[in-house]
């Protein structure tokens, strides 16, 4: 793991990293010196690590929970080239749509062929931050929506010392099979009037999870219209199973 830039502001200590290939940044307390719970947040599609509302809930995790949180690009995403061959099936998914094929089940295989990278990038991401002294071997949460979610799934299930998640905006059409061997509990947000994933997607991915604690929160609104009051029950959510 390499630090390329550090910053504080506001007791939010920043560290812009990159770790081989993978573009990463590190949010901490500002004075932190001890072991912590740490949260891997997934970034959405067409998005990046630094993308507002995910760095607006990541330093709300540092200063009110205590945690450590990181963040990565996905593969074609922020600061990592483009794959031409994630570049020719977005191009052929589209010409597909506007034949008249449905939406979600294109998303869903693209997804699962991005996860069979970013599962292990993930898993070593994690393995080098636990090494710093201000973040530790503490308890792992994950956060992840949308193209979060499809890869988060995964993650989550090959993942053992991932110990809660907030998964949503997601479908069962290539997760559920993943979604089946995740028993830790799991907050998973739905908007009821998402015109990317059906609700009926969405909730045979919550009834595949195998949590013995789930809590499906839905929510009117379309894909990326999350009200912010979710933000307060994730928040909630981390303390209480991340201590």
């Amino acid at each position: 793991m390499r630090f390329i830039s550090e910053a504080s502001s506001d007791g939010v200590r920043e560290q812009i990293f990159t770790l081989g290939e993978i573009p990463g940044v590190l949010w901490t307390p500002e004075c932190a010196a001890t072991t912590r719970p740490l949260v891997l947040m997934g970034h959405g599609g067409g998005q990046h690590k630094k993308a507002p509302d995910l760095v607006s809930r990541a330093r709300r995790f540092v200063t009110e929970c205590g945690f450590a949180v990181v963040a990565v690009d996905v593969p074609a995403h922020g600061d990592r080239p483009k794959v031409e061959e994630y570049d020719r099936i977005a191009t052929e998914n589209q010409a597909r749509v506007e034949a008249g094929e449905e939406l979600a089940p294109l998303i869903a295989g693209f997804q699962a062929l991005v996860a069979r990278q970013t599962v292990p990038e993930w898993r070593a991401v994690l393995d080098a931050v636990q090494q710093l002294e201000h973040v530790g071997a503490g308890p792992v949460g994950y956060w992840g929506v949308s193209l979060g979610c499809g890869l988060g799934v995964p993650f989550v299930a090959a993942e053992p010392r991932v110990r809660a998640a907030v998964l949503g905006l997601g479908g069962a059409l290539a997760s559920a099979e993943a979604a089946a061997r995740i028993t830790v509990p799991v907050e998973f947000l739905v908007q009821w009037d998402d015109e990317r994933v059906p609700r009926v997607q969405s909730s045979a991915l919550f009834d595949a999870l195998a949590s013995a604690e789930k809590t499906l929160h839905a929510n009117p609104g379309k894909h990326g219209e999350i009200p912010a009051f979710e933000l307060e029950s994730t928040l909630r959510f981390f303390a209480r199973h991340l201590g």
